[in-house]
């Protein structure tokens, strides 16, 4: 386990937060809101087809960003790959050296291969599609070069001590974020269901559909498969949350805990990422003695009421302290009601913020300020002028104004969100 040396106890090092970046928005979202590092996907090569991603300038302008704030750029090049994807792989790994990143995802051996080949100055990270499960195979990718495992999300506790016990090289939890109904994402579903291949990015999502059984004699004639009118979302997992197991992740030796989400929104990316970051500067301001049982660190309540509010599907802790049941899952909806909503992006800061709106926001709506950290701000909307200097009672999503509120807000920065309580 990594530790620096008290005289006292031994406290462990606090791992790297791993946030994703669909586009340039949500990584300055991700950075705003404390991520030490984000992953990203180019035009090819991506599990995530259908995020923004970016172009070879635009990837550019996002390296030169982050690390202008110190954060690490790691670039998902984690396709299972067919002959045919080889043909302009080359040159996009040359590319990729050129344009600064600091790791490369991977999944497929063959990707690996070529990557050693012609940038081996790059670390390369490997994908949780490589589905790594045991010590064994931990052993084998850190003996072809790899630097970094994203071990199998269906590992318990357990297991990933038993790993790390095992080898030096550094360990990657994902901690939060959507639930693949395959082993790490390696499903079919999609391609047999859609035509759309999951395992080259283009997921259609199918565990989210909403099922029926037709008995073959009696078409036309729908059955749920639960005794529930509307059908079940019998694949539809609740999303992984491992935010109160933070400190057991820790103290086991995990070297980056990553956020699912490049297809997510900002609010999403931004609300996710300001817990675990709180989270951790909590746990790295706590006394040597706490570590000495860090199964009874207990994290204020405050962070997983705030996580509540920023999920889609409900929370899970999956395999993490055992086989899951199926009260893991949510068999009723695609995804449960929130009561909260992002309503505008700060886009220049000062005694009074410009914003763009993302939701309809009024005069007189009462909104909250999402400050770095757990903690908000409460205020009441009382005018909004556009940049044109005209006043107006109601804003549109895509609008752009100057907001006034009561009391004021001078501490709102570029990239914070506003957000609003839909049951206030």
């Amino acid at each position: 386990m990594d530790k620096k040396e008290s005289s006292k106890a031994a406290v462990p090092v606090i791992p790297e937060l791993l946030a994703p970046a669909g586009n340039f928005e949500k990584m300055v979202t991700a950075i705003h809101y404390g991520a030490d590092a984000v992953y990203m996907g180019g035009r090819q090569f991506s599990l995530r087809a259908k995020a923004g991603n970016f172009s070879d300038s635009a990837m550019e302008k996002a390296v030169r960003t982050a690390h202008s704030h110190g954060v690490k750029v790691y670039v998902t090049i984690n396709i299972l790959a067919h002959n045919r994807d080889f043909v302009d792989l080359d040159d996009y790994l040359l590319r990729l050296r050129h344009t600064g990143v600091d790791g490369l995802i991977i999944a497929d051996p063959g990707i690996l291969y070529r990557a050693m080949k012609m940038v081996p100055e790059i670390p390369v990270h490997l994908s949780t599609q490589a589905n790594v499960t045991n010590a064994q195979a931990a052993e084998f990718w850190f003996d072809q070069g790899v630097q970094r495992l994203n071990l199998a999300r269906e590992l318990s506790l357990e297991e990933i001590r038993e790993v790390r016990a095992s080898c030096a090289g550094e360990l990657e939890i994902f901690v939060h974020g959507a639930i693949c109904i395959s082993y790490s994402g390696r499903c079919m579903l999609s391609n047999y269901m859609t035509g759309r291949d999951a395992n080259q990015g283009a997921c259609a999502h199918p565990c989210r559909y909403s099922y029926k059984l037709i008995e073959e004699k009696r078409p036309g004639e729908y059955f749920p498969v639960e005794e529930d009118e509307r059908g079940t979302y019998i694949f539809n997992s609740k999303d992984l949350c491992l935010l109160e197991g933070l400190p057991e992740l820790i103290a086991a030796g995990a070297s980056s805990l990553k956020i699912e989400g490049r297809m997510k929104s900002i609010f999403y990316v931004g609300g996710v990422t300001r817990i675990y970051r709180a989270a951790l500067d909590y746990l790295k301001g706590l006394p040597a003695v706490a570590w000495e049982n860090p199964d009874k660190i207990v994290l204020p309540s405050v962070f997983l009421e705030e996580i509540k509010k920023t999920g889609t599907r409900g929370i899970t802790e999956n395999f993490f302290r055992g086989a899951p049941a199926s009260s893991e899952m949510i068999y009723d909806s695609p995804r449960v009601a929130m009561r909260v909503e992002p309503v505008a992006v700060i886009r220049k800061q000062g005694k009074v913020p410009l914003v763009e709106a993302r939701n309809v926001i009024e005069t007189g709506d009462v909104v909250e300020y999402m400050l770095p950290g757990a903690s908000t701000v409460s205020v009441t909307v009382v005018r909004m002028v556009n940049e044109k200097g005209q006043e107006q009672q109601r804003a549109n999503p895509g609008n752009r104004l100057y907001l006034h509120t009561d009391p004021g807000l001078p501490l709102l920065k570029m990239n914070g969100i506003i957000r609003r309580d839909k049951q206030r």
